[in-house]
């Protein structure tokens, strides 16, 4: 099937999931599409109107996703190895050498080892890749002279950013080892670091779920705070600044994702300031760098994106200025 007629299937698919009224649909933060609402009762949760309304024509493959979003997000770097591994976590690594930074994209194949990209954020060029042992990567972060990845579902790794540096300058992609056994959590489905800490918690495609905050140490083993915050259903990806979370939640590759930017403080999201709205099908981990957001998606990976029914096929980190966003709650 040619691009076109897998863009017009899109569109079809993608209008399917919006109402008559066409500017919003009211969904509970169970799910990020209108159709996803019903896996859990609505009576139980307090409802959120995410915004749907679309117009004109993005600048990423298939239906726009909503004005909120294209107004906001732009193209960012290309991310490399698309045609052998998945895309999942994204983090950024300040002054990795000298006075350059790096983002760091983890990403995964089946039956392989899973690999760390490095992307200059100042170029848009990839500087090194690394590969690690097998996981799904559905976070990454550096901090205090660590980076701490997704080992398994309820486990964090971490590596020497040492290490890490040495290998991303050597050719090829030399495999970086871990240090020390797996940190058992809650969940690390998505995981960030903000002001010394990481943030941890459970992907969950049935309902809400939580994460905890980890104080890191300077060995780089991590301290439970022992507050537990709710997260929204179908998280993927998070961002933490110093007023506030940005999720990123998606579930399938005929849904269109949504962000949800939650002013912190509360952490019971039926009473935190907060709004939502749609962003393209599939994205995953988001980060901040430079007064910016970048979010990545899977769905460009070779997984997806012959298959006609991805509704947005996307091969670019996309970014928006972390003001554009937290403007909104």
């Amino acid at each position: 099937m040619n691009m076109l007629s897998r863009r017009r299937m899109a569109i079809a698919l993608g209008l399917a999931g919006v109402l008559a009224t066409g500017t919003a649909v009211t969904v509970a933060l169970t799910g990020s599409d209108a159709s996803q609402a019903a896996t859990q009762s609505t009576a139980a949760l307090q409802a959120i109107s995410c915004s749907t309304a679309t117009g004109g024509k993005p600048f990423y493959d298939g239906p726009s996703a909503s004005k909120v979003y294209d107004a906001r997000f732009s193209n960012s770097a290309a991310v490399p190895n698309l045609s052998t591994h998945t895309p999942q976590g994204i983090g950024t690594w300040w002054n990795w050498d000298g006075k350059k930074n790096l983002l760091l994209v983890a990403a995964y194949r089946t039956g392989s080892n899973s690999q760390i990209i490095g992307i200059d954020p100042a170029t848009n060029k990839t500087v090194g890749v690394v590969a690690i042992a097998p996981t799904h990567g559905g976070g990454i972060t550096t901090s205090n002279g660590w980076a701490f990845v997704q080992g398994g579902t309820n486990t964090i790794r971490k590596y020497r950013l040492s290490d890490l540096k040495a290998g991303l300058k050597k050719a090829g992609t030399p495999f970086v080892k871990a240090v020390g056994a797996d940190r058992k959590v809650y969940g690390a489905s998505f995981l960030t670091s903000y002001g010394g800490y990481v943030w941890s918690g459970k992907f969950n495609d049935k309902g809400r779920d939580k994460m905890y905050q980890y104080k890191i140490n300077s060995n780089g083993s991590l301290t439970t705070i022992n507050k537990a915050w709710e997260v929204p259903t179908k998280t993927q990806g998070l961002l933490v600044t110093g007023t506030h979370f940005v999720f990123s939640t998606s579930y399938g590759r005929t849904n269109r994702s949504n962000l949800y930017v939650v002013r912190r403080g509360q952490p019971d999201l039926d009473k935190a300031k907060l709004s939502c709205f749609r962003a393209p099908s599939m994205s995953e981990g988001i980060t901040e760098y430079g007064g910016r957001a970048y979010l990545v998606f899977e769905s460009g990976s070779h997984t997806y994106r012959s298959d006609p029914k991805t509704l947005n096929v996307i091969t670019h980190l996309h970014k928006a200025t972390i003001s554009s966003l937290t403007g909104l709650a």
